[in-house]
């Protein structure tokens, strides 16, 4: 029987995610299978009303505790006792902070792109490369106006500073309500993690391996010449172009420009198309191949427009006639669940369709698969108040150390992938609940 100290299981545990979805269920059902007391969740939809209001997080603890009174589902005696005992600030309280991915609802995705507006408030402190000039944005009332239409790409260097500053609020008002309490991943690392240009600087001066940045010539990539001046003067013709803070393959484009023809080739996510005469973008759920370049320069274009981050494109190694790289994940500074991505394309994430192999049984060489563990821990000490991000590592074809591609702060949302019998959430709240003791395996239980 694996052992949860008596001392850590009532321990106040607050999720801030989106109620409901995959991974706060997924979270809530590992805590229950570990006997473990429910998470107190705080949804996102809450917090940007609190924000929107001017209500502190004090009074949004408040405001849940008297509707969970009245909601059937929530109001167990344990929830009210814990809001009661939180909303109380008092100082021997130390709840664990746990953030969650704001992703899957258009409802929070259009009001975090109000919350970044230009005419909108809101704390920048966390915004890295807050010197870097973003594309027109559009107003607060604009953005709340917004109609859902599917897998369009709506305003996202706005979305990321309304993020941003979602991510500032919380921290200094918990930081204000519980001066003890701590965060599994702090906001501050989980802004820098998003933001590929600052993440890719801060793994370089940690002396991890990561693709060549190609540097604008003169600060910042604001249009296709720049990007073309900047390939012609490095000589590199093979490219990754990634929005700054995209994430699932989302706003990336494998481009290639042969360097006597010109001729161009992209292979990306984004469809566009015109509609009643504006260009429009969208995850187009399948990867496209554009030799077009009025569609290629317009694409390029909008994303410069918006920011990205420009790195020269590794040849990732290959198993069975296709390219790879892993998904990694670490947890308390210990390397864990992974799971091997195989595609017959440049991007390789699975929910293109792409083919997964467990790490541990795709039968790489064990120098290989201690390499990528190696670089995947080491990477995740440039983060020393995070404690699990998973870590997507490209092994080169041609040999020699791993590269780290992104760090992702969510990125422990892996199905049908065990470490020592346990899923990825089991396995972060048994660390949660037992600090460094060691796991038993999950047979037992």
């Amino acid at each position: 029987m694996v052992g949860v100290s008596d001392r850590n299981v009532n321990e106040r545990f607050i999720l801030f995610g989106n109620s409901g979805n995959r991974r706060t269920t997924g979270l809530q059902e590992a805590r229950s299978r570990l006997k473990l007391p429910p998470a107190v969740e705080i949804s996102y939809k809450n917090v940007l009303e609190a924000i929107r209001e001017k209500q502190s997080l004090g009074e949004l603890m408040a405001r849940i505790a008297i509707q969970s009174a009245s909601d059937s589902v929530n109001a167990s005696v344990y929830m009210q006792e814990s809001i009661c005992q939180l909303q109380t600030g008092a100082a021997d309280i130390s709840p664990l902070l746990r953030l969650d991915a704001p992703g899957e609802s258009f409802e929070i995705e259009r009001e975090l792109i109000a919350l970044g507006a230009p005419d909108a408030e809101g704390d920048d402190s966390l915004l890295p490369c807050a010197e870097l000039a973003y594309g027109p944005g559009i107003l607060a009332a604009e953005a709340r106006g917004l109609l859902e239409q599917h897998g369009r790409i709506w305003h996202p260097a706005q979305w990321f500073r309304g993020y941003c500053r979602l991510l500032a609020w919380l921290r200094q008002e918990a930081a204000q309500l519980w001066p003890s309490s701590r965060w599994m991943n702090d906001p501050t690392e989980v802004a820098v993690m998003f933001d590929k240009r600052r993440c890719s600087t801060v793994l370089d001066k940690a002396g991890i391996r990561v693709p060549p940045v190609l540097a604008p010539l003169d600060g910042t990539f604001r249009d296709v010449a720049d990007l073309h001046a900047a390939m012609k003067e490095s000589g590199v013709y093979r490219l990754f172009v990634k929005i700054f803070c995209g994430s699932g393959a989302s706003g990336v484009i494998a481009y290639q420009v042969h360097p006597r023809t010109r001729a161009e080739l992209a292979v990306t996510t984004i469809g566009t198309e015109i509609v009643h005469g504006q260009r429009m973008y969208y995850n187009a759920g399948r990867l496209r191949r554009y030799t077009d370049k009025q569609d290629i320069h317009a694409t390029l274009g909008w994303l410069c427009s918006e920011g990205v981050h420009v790195e020269r494109w590794i040849p990732k190694a290959s198993l069975n006639g296709r390219v790879y790289d892993v998904r990694q994940l670490v947890c308390g500074a210990e390397a864990c669940h992974a799971v091997l991505r195989l595609s017959r394309s440049p991007i390789t994430n699975l929910h293109l369709r792409n083919e997964r192999l467990l790490l541990e049984g795709a039968g790489l060489p064990q120098d290989t698969v201690e390499s990528v563990q190696q670089t995947a821990e080491a990477a995740m000490s440039a983060f020393p108040a995070s404690m699990v991000a998973g870590l997507d590592v490209l092994v080169p074809a041609h040999g020699g150390r791993p590269y780290v591609l992104d760090v992702n702060p969510f990125g422990d949302l892996l199905y049908r992938v065990k470490h020592q019998g346990w899923n990825p959430y089991e396995w972060e709240m048994l660390h949660l609940a037992n600090g460094t003791a060691t796991l038993e395996r999950k047979d037992s239980l």
